[in-house]
């Protein structure tokens, strides 16, 4: 047997401290009772080395998964903050289309905070001498005379006698009306036995547009210059007429827009062949409503394209933006350059067809930057540096066409524009290869700007190598002036053939403007 004796030591004074009243009493336990203690101490020293292993693994496994969560947290505020700039940007977007200003008329960096009354007035100066009134010498004159009722005198009643000449003013009217033209036919018979004189002869019949039509060529001429050149509708129009006299059903306005189609289209196919033998051309293509259902079409929404050359304009309805329009449009020809935006279609003719070059627009990568910076003030001042550079393009390629060909000059303007061109590019190339821009966390809106502008950049320098290629499109854009009017006034066309009429009105209209025969109506009689 074992025995375990506790003794309690004395203070340092020799007394002794009070103890309980069990801590001088000796406890004798058998081996199996100790043995019992030691294997449930060590017992339980494992059970609470356990705990404590678990516990530090719990709280390791809780740091981590707090740690995650703040960094998913931090990911998805970052991504929530992305997701709401481009929001505001859209918003900012949007209420600059409805309710900015629609001209890209902008000022540069250093002027955009310039107040408007620093501008020049319009019209008139303060103390400056007038030019006098000018009046129209090419129209024809009506002489009209003015007499008093009763020339007398108001006192005594003796009549006036009259002077030579008269007092002379000149008033600019208009005298608009429809009348009937009664057309008379001589009618001859021969004075001879010859057999060819045995019948009537009359004389021709007056030219019309439409065969035993009742309306002549002027009534159509104006149809079609209201309609097709003014945008004006077609209701507008007869009521126009009415109030001038002249009753027309609209069945009759459109039936006779039906007969006329036919034709105009030799003149669409001379205008197309024309087309093909040039080697530069503007491109474009806007929305155009056709109210009529097509087997395969869903919905009215079809596509009005343009094609500008040099000599000739030409447009063309299709039921859709896809490639082939092109490849129908440059049938047989053999390439040339294309000055279009970036629209997927034209760079999939240009791999598809040898031969073709595109020169996009600098105004599209223009409006890249100040849409930026109207959608993220923060970047305003980065964009704006942007449109200073492709501002000072515009200037040196000026400054280039003005010069001489072949003279020291334009050698001298040619060099400052490549390098011009190629600080640009450097700068863009520097820009993207910064890490901070190109991380996916930031979002960073200049990324894709810049990346459009490299991946069309081909395109954007041709005109460098061709003077004869402007840098931008807006010579097509200003094409679909026209045809933009027409669809907001009479928003498109009802059937297939008033389609087609009305894309070749707008070439003939159009590729006579381009040889200075824009005064129609003064023409529409000869």
């Amino acid at each position: 047997m074992c025995a375990r004796q506790h003794q309690l030591k004395s203070k340092p004074d020799g007394s002794d401290a009070s103890v309980a009243p069990f801590a001088l009493e000796t406890v004798t336990l058998t081996k199996q009772d100790y043995i019992q203690l030691i294997s449930e101490r060590n017992r339980y020293q494992s059970l609470h080395a356990s705990a404590v292993k678990r516990s530090l693994w719990y709280q390791e496994h809780y740091r981590t998964l707090l740690h995650y969560g703040k960094e998913q947290t931090s990911k998805r505020e970052l991504k929530l903050s992305a997701e709401l700039a481009t929001a505001h940007a859209k918003i900012r977007d949007l209420n600059q289309r409805v309710f900015g200003r629609h001209s890209e008329r902008s000022k540069g960096r250093n002027e955009a905070h310039k107040t408007c009354a620093s501008k020049r007035p319009r019209g008139h100066q303060k103390g400056v001498k007038s030019h006098g009134r000018s009046m129209p010498t090419e129209l024809p004159v009506v002489h009209e005379t003015i007499d008093l009722v009763d020339p007398a005198c108001p006192k005594c009643g003796k009549p006036l006698r009259s002077m030579p000449g008269t007092e002379d003013s000149e008033v600019v009217e208009i005298e608009v009306k429809a009348y009937v033209r009664k057309i008379h036919r001589k009618r001859y018979t021969g004075q001879c036995d010859c057999e060819a004189c045995n019948t009537i002869v009359c004389a021709p019949l007056a030219p019309k547009i439409i065969a035993k039509g009742k309306f002549g060529i002027s009534v159509w001429c104006t149809v079609l210059l209201d309609k097709y050149l003014y945008g004006r509708p077609s209701e507008r129009l007869l009521h126009d007429l009415g109030d001038h006299g002249l009753e027309m059903a609209p069945g009759t306005l459109a039936g006779g827009l039906q007969k006329i189609a036919p034709l105009l289209e030799p003149i669409d196919k001379a205008l197309l062949q024309k087309l093909r033998s040039q080697t530069h051309w503007h491109a474009d293509e806007t929305r155009w409503a056709m109210f009529v259902m097509m087997a395969g079409k869903v919905g009215y929404r079809w596509y009005l394209w343009v094609f500008h050359s040099k000599e000739v304009v030409h447009y063309v309805l299709d039921q859709s933006r896809a490639t082939q329009v092109i490849i129908d449009e440059f049938e047989n020809v053999e390439g040339g350059i294309i000055s279009c935006d970036r629209f997927s279609s034209y760079q999939s003719f240009a791999r598809q067809i040898e031969g073709f070059i595109l020169a996009f627009c600098w105004a599209h990568q223009r409006r890249d930057f100040l849409e930026l910076a109207n959608a993220y003030p923060a970047q305003l001042n980065w964009a704006f540096e942007w449109v200073d550079a492709i501002g000072e393009l515009y200037h040196l390629n000026a400054l280039r066409l003005q010069a001489p060909t072949d003279s020291p000059e334009r050698v001298q303007t040619q060099k400052s524009l490549e390098l011009a061109v190629q600080r640009m590019a450097d700068r863009r190339d520097q820009m993207l290869a910064d890490p901070v821009l190109a991380d996916p966390k930031l979002i960073d809106p200049r990324l894709k700007v810049l990346t459009s502008m490299k991946n069309h950049w081909s395109g954007l320098i041709v005109f460098v190598r061709c003077p004869w290629v402007p840098m931008d499109n807006n010579t097509a854009e200003r094409d679909m002036r026209g045809p933009v009017i027409g669809r907001k006034n009479f928003y498109g066309s009802g059937a297939l053939w008033s389609g087609i009429l009305a894309a070749t009105m707008y070439s003939l209209f159009a590729t006579l403007n381009l040889y200075g025969c824009g005064s129609f109506r003064s023409r529409k009689n000869r």
